[in-house]
């Protein structure tokens, strides 16, 4: 599996590299990847198929300036920013058989996660709501995914050293939301780990035996001019 550790300058930029990375293996037919990024600036991020009006405090967003993007993967309606870290796995479901369906992919991937952090953490991390990672029913993490006719993107992130506050002032309570979760608020279902971040990349770095860097990283400037920059695509629900 191929390493890219790279954070683009715009919110737009970061999630068209998420799939700009999909489609070029889909294309070509590899490699795999693990990308790692960690946002400058807060956001919002939609998944593909929210509503703004049910999910975000619009109104909040543009008082503090706050952007409202959306994402090509499903599940729910994120803040993105500092004290985060993203990671964006494009692995080879074809010719996986651990990977063949959604359920097998978020069983076998958030079942990595959880192993590889239950020892760091000394913690009992548990997966929750099929793709939430938890400490004592408060999640610190959440992921989703896309799937092509070969590889799928699956991407995440962990709350380091968040501003729990803020999602709480910005997001509206979600309009799914999982059983576990019992109508909590944001700050009372939500947490940070307190870790650095550049040990948590070591660890998912040497998780997924990411050893060499990917040398070639596909031309991204199309879907942000054409999609992730425009409020036709964030807005379109």
């Amino acid at each position: 599996m191929k390493y890219l550790d790279l954070t683009l300058e715009t919110p737009a930029e970061n999630l068209a590299c998420d799939e700009a990375l999909l489609d070029f293996c889909e294309e070509t037919g590899g490699p795999e990847v693990l990308r790692i990024w960690e946002p400058t600036e807060y956001f919002v991020v939609l998944g593909y198929a929210n509503k703004v009006d049910l999910e975000v405090n619009s109104g909040a967003c543009r008082e503090k300036k706050v952007p409202i993007l959306r994402r090509c993967s499903g599940g729910g309606t994120v803040l993105q920013g500092p004290g985060s870290i993203n990671y964006s796995l494009i692995l080879n479901w074809e010719d996986n058989g651990r990977l063949q369906t959604i359920t097998q992919a978020n069983q076998f991937i958030m079942g990595r996660h959880r192993d590889l952090l239950k020892p760091y953490l000394n913690s009992s991390v548990s997966i929750e709501g099929h793709t939430d990672l938890v400490i004592g029913e408060r999640k610190f993490s959440g992921n989703a995914q896309r799937r092509k006719k070969k590889f799928l993107l699956f991407h995440g992130t962990f709350l380091l050293d968040f501003k729990l506050e803020l999602i709480e002032q910005l997001l509206c309570m979600p309009s799914k939301e999982p059983c576990y979760r019992e109508g909590r608020t944001h700050l009372d279902f939500l947490m940070n780990l307190h870790q650095p971040a550049l040990e948590l990349k070591r660890i998912l770095k040497s998780g997924w035996n990411a050893v060499e860097n990917l040398s070639y990283i596909p031309d991204f400037s199309r879907l942000v001019n054409e999609k992730y920059g425009l409020a036709e695509w964030n807005f379109k629900f």
